[in-house]
């Protein structure tokens, strides 16, 4: 399976200094190239290194390899937008973003991301630094740190390509590893997850993670931001900079922390986790104005995410069901009516009677569905005679 592990890099201000100039430089040579490519319709990776090939290399100093990924990056930036056209992602073929997108060349940032190979960028892991091609020669013996386990996975399974990152006035190296998949094995029962935003998720076996902590956290950093925006001198612009995306950091931690303890479960009792399949929310959810906001930038999605490639690491079987009625259908006699969700946080079934928290029935029915969906994915084909 496919990973990545993110290193911080330590540089001195020569280093960091010939690294930026490295990343500028062939940002500017990847906008060059991928405006030729829109002009003249070329955009598969041979017909562009054979145009562009000799002119990025003397217009912008990159050597041999460096002008090959700059290609090789336009092409994946081309086909990347064409896969967003094919699913939707732009629009209607007649809406204005659609137009803007699919009628102007891709653009690359100064200071985004680049790939480097083999080639060009080598690891020293017993001493910790690396040695990268720049636009002022080799660079080496570039510090690099970590988390212990990240350096351990980096070390033992890193193959292909490694991306060089400026965030935030720091370095960064996102490296790919291919680690061997685990032998997966039969799940004994299913953990139902039900996601939501009061409770970011809840299992069939009634474990809840309450959404209030991150509700409050994020409404907070809303006024925060609009208090400083409202200042408009330059400290608070600073300070904007300074607190940009540490609201996306702190989702992003409680999402860690929440697949890793129901992936640690299931692993333990040997059981598969399910999910609801939340693609098309948006079209099937009618929301008032104020909510829209809050769906829109919920991390779901991440949550889902993580959980998946979680599971896969560990073994563990991942599913995702319908997740139609999953929070008004009884579990005990199958009745489905709007009215059994009297609540948000309460379910009661008008034909049985069965109550409970309403997000641990969704979770129960999203484990039941699961079981149905293994059975017949697992169900031998039949012998039909010739």
């Amino acid at each position: 399976m496919k990973l990545v592990v993110q290193v911080k890099l330590l540089p001195t201000l020569e280093q960091a200094a010939a690294l930026e100039a490295t990343l500028r430089a062939c940002n500017r040579a990847a906008t060059h190239v991928a405006s030729a490519a829109f002009d003249r319709g070329v955009k598969d990776r041979n017909g562009l290194q054979k145009l562009l090939y000799t002119d990025i290399k003397a217009k912008f100093g990159l050597s041999a390899q460096p002008a090959v990924r700059v290609v090789k990056k336009v092409v994946d930036a081309y086909a990347t937008q064409a896969a967003q056209a094919r699913a939707g992602l732009l629009g209607k073929t007649t809406s204005s973003r659609y137009r803007r997108a699919m009628s102007s060349p891709v653009g690359f940032r100064p200071e985004a991301a680049q790939p480097f190979d083999d080639r060009c960028l080598s690891w020293q892991s017993d001493a910790r630094t690396i040695s990268i091609w720049t636009v002022g020669g080799r660079m080496k013996n570039i510090r690099y740190t970590g988390s212990a386990d990240q350096l351990k996975v980096l070390h033992e399974h890193r193959k292909g390509e490694s991306d060089l990152v400026r965030r935030g006035g720091k370095w960064f190296l996102i490296a790919t590893c291919d680690l061997p998949e685990p032998d997966v094995t039969e799940p004994a029962d299913w953990i139902g997850v039900d996601r939501g935003i009061v409770n970011l998720a809840t299992t069939s076996d009634g474990t809840n993670y309450q959404g209030r902590g991150l509700r409050r956290y994020r409404y907070w950093c809303a006024l925060k931001r609009a208090e400083l925006q409202k200042k408009q001198t330059c400290s608070a612009t600073r300070r904007l900079a300074r607190r940009s995306k540490k609201e996306q950091r702190h989702a992003t931690h409680l999402n860690h922390r929440i697949s890793k303890e129901i992936v640690s479960v299931a692993q333990r009792t040997g059981r598969g986790i399910a999910v609801e399949e939340l693609d098309g929310i948006r079209e099937r959810v009618r929301l008032r104005r104020d909510q829209r906001g809050t769906l829109s930038s919920w991390p779901f999605y991440q949550l889902g995410q993580y959980l998946a490639y979680k599971a896969k690491r560990a073994g563990v079987v991942f599913l995702e069901v319908d997740a139609r009625h999953t929070s008004q259908r009884c579990p005990r006699c199958g009745h489905t009516e709007r009215a059994n969700r009297p609540a948000r946080d309460h379910f009661c079934c008008r034909r049985c009677g069965l109550a409970g928290p309403a997000d641990v029935v969704a979770g129960v029915n999203v484990r039941d569905r699961a079981r149905s969906a293994w059975a017949f994915v697992t169900m031998p084909v039949p012998f039909a005679p010739a």
